[in-house]
């Protein structure tokens, strides 16, 4: 029973250790346990591999190259507003007013950064972060002009959801784990973190609403809690509910390791952004109430939910609406610049097709080129596509659901045929499934040589593999075309489950009859199975 029970604790020991070793793998620590069960740790030893030691000082000397150059374009920076608004011209159609105030934010904040980098007493001046709340429906170009920044200018970016915190952060996520997340976007580093942009997206979505579902608190607790972060507070590297992260922490500094404890978000530039249904409403009743009596102010006439007009007061919100709203007025204080989305037109996602760079249809013309097809859209059918997009009210993705409609059955269909072009018009627009019939149509002779091509593959792969050649007759290969074109089968496939048998088959017939190259018939391609029974059959006699 003694012997038992130590077997037992052997066991767990050693079950432990690994579990530990895998928890520390990252922490570079390894984990023994003595006779008596105790723990010892210290750092992981590699196996004394020369090349790979090598490798290893290479690839942190490239790190280390790659952080000095994002660091160095933080110290230097030196953009000016158009510089960056021409940028955006790129990437982001419309939005004129968003991209202007952005610019301008932006060479505010990272310069204020430079000049705390170069001068001393300007680290203990006051200072009023250019937080800005960016208010428009969904698909206008928010996160995507937020993502060009950040890649513009070289910092760290994450993007979160305003829905999954919580005030505690033990039913939601703690909103501290934003800056913790950025510091991993900055591969750990502490000292590049310091000066990246977080984004936060529905923030409205926290407007003092509480919410079902296990929330432990309304959203006002996160409000209040992002109120620091806003503004400047030292965040600790790990969490306090993170067991494992304190635990890494701990064996780091007791194995000689060094690196900050905590993060400072005085340099950090928080953004939001929220659709803000029914807010345009109250901007409305506002207006309206101010206007009794006097001759001034904006014209409100039109229907309830026209865009234009929806897009004309989200740009007069102020901060009395957003409080009305639900929002806290400190919350509302950290966010002084405020600019809004307008929706994107018919026209907008037109010039999107055509002239952004980050157009949906480069992604498409990508993923047909990865076949060796060209596609090409031209200006007619565009025009339609961005039609039927605005018609989804969803903005620019709005295009990514038309064209996945439109160009669903070619991207299946054509990567197996021997069409190497695809053109969109409007016919292809009006009716995709004649379009791709008639094209089909016009390229059968190509896709009956292509057919060809794979039997023939087919074959060699099948003697690379079994050592057994094969040949195909004429009429086999007539059969087999025939029937990869009713069946709309691949001729790999068809031929691997007609002749699954014929490799282990060949061989027994080789070993008994000496030949090595056999003849597929069309009767071969018509009974496969009947036809090896026989020919095995043929050899015992």
């Amino acid at each position: 029973m003694h012997g038992l029970y130590h077997k037992k604790r052997d066991d767990l020991e050693e079950e432990l250790q690994k579990n530990l070793e895998e928890i520390f793998r990252n922490a570079n620590m390894k984990f023994s346990f003595g006779p008596s069960g105790t723990a010892g740790y210290g750092p992981a030893r590699g196996g004394g591999v020369g090349g790979d030691d090598q490798a290893d000082r290479d690839s942190n000397d490239e790190q280390e190259r790659v952080r000095q150059a994002a660091l160095r374009r933080i110290r230097e920076f030196n953009l000016k507003p158009r510089e960056i608004r021409d940028y955006l011209d790129r990437f982001i159609i419309s939005q004129d007013e968003g991209k202007k105030v952005m610019s301008v934010a932006i060479c505010d904040h990272y310069n204020h950064v430079r000049m705390c980098l170069d001068q001393e007493i300007e680290r203990s001046m006051d200072y009023v972060k250019p937080n800005v709340l960016l208010l428009g429906p969904t698909g206008v170009g928010k996160t995507y002009l937020m993502r060009c920044i950040a890649r513009l200018i070289g910092v760290p970016f994450i993007k979160a959801d305003a829905t999954k915190f919580s005030e505690t952060g033990y039913v939601g996520y703690d909103v501290e784990e934003l800056v913790r997340d950025l510091v991993k976007a900055a591969d750990g580093d502490t000292d590049l973190a310091q000066y990246g942009i977080i984004y936060i997206d529905e923030i409205d979505k926290i407007a003092g609403r509480n919410t079902s579902g296990g929330r432990d608190v309304s959203g006002r607790g996160v409000q209040v809690n992002l109120l620091k972060l806003m503004e400047e507070t030292d965040v600790n590297m790990v969490s306090q509910t993170d067991i494992v992260g304190q635990m890494q922490a701990m064996m780091s500094m007791q194995g000689g390791g060094e690196g900050k404890r905590t993060i400072n978000t005085r340099h950090i530039l928080f953004i939001v952004s929220g659709a803000f249904d029914k807010l345009s409403e109250r901007v409305r009743s506002r207006l309206g109430r101010g206007q009794i009596g006097f001759s001034g102010g904006i014209e409100t006439a039109g229907r309830v939910g026209d865009d234009q007009e929806e897009d004309e007061l989200l740009n007069q919100v102020e901060s009395v609406d957003l409080v009305e709203y639900g929002f806290e007025p400190e919350f509302v204080g950290r966010l002084p610049i405020r600019v809004g989305f307008r929706h994107l037109s018919a026209q907008d996602l037109e010039d999107i097709l055509k002239n952004s760079e980050g157009s949906v249809l480069r992604q498409y013309r990508n993923d047909f080129a990865g076949h060796n097809i060209d596609l090409e859209v031209d200006s007619e059918a565009i025009t339609e596509i961005a039609r039927r997009a605005a018609r989804e009210k969803t903005g620019a993705r709005g295009l990514m659901t038309v064209l996945e409609k439109l160009l669903r059955e070619f991207k299946f269909e054509l990567p197996s045929s021997a069409v190497r072009q695809l053109r969109v018009d409007k016919e292809l627009v009006a009716d995709p499934a004649a379009a791709l019939k008639a094209l089909m149509e016009l390229n059968r002779e190509s896709q009956i040589g292509q057919l060809r091509d794979e039997a023939s593959q087919f074959a060699v792969r099948f003697a690379d593999e079994h050592g057994i050649e094969i040949e195909f007759t004429d009429t086999a290969l007539r059969r087999l075309i025939e029937s990869c074109l009713e069946s709309h089968r691949t001729m790999r496939s068809l031929c691997e489950a007609k002749f699954k048998d014929f490799g282990y088959g060949l061989q027994l017939l080789a070993r008994n009859t000496g030949k090595r190259k056999f003849r597929i018939t069309a009767r071969t391609v018509d009974n496969p199975d009947r036809v090896l029974s026989k020919w095995l059959t043929e050899s015992y006699r």
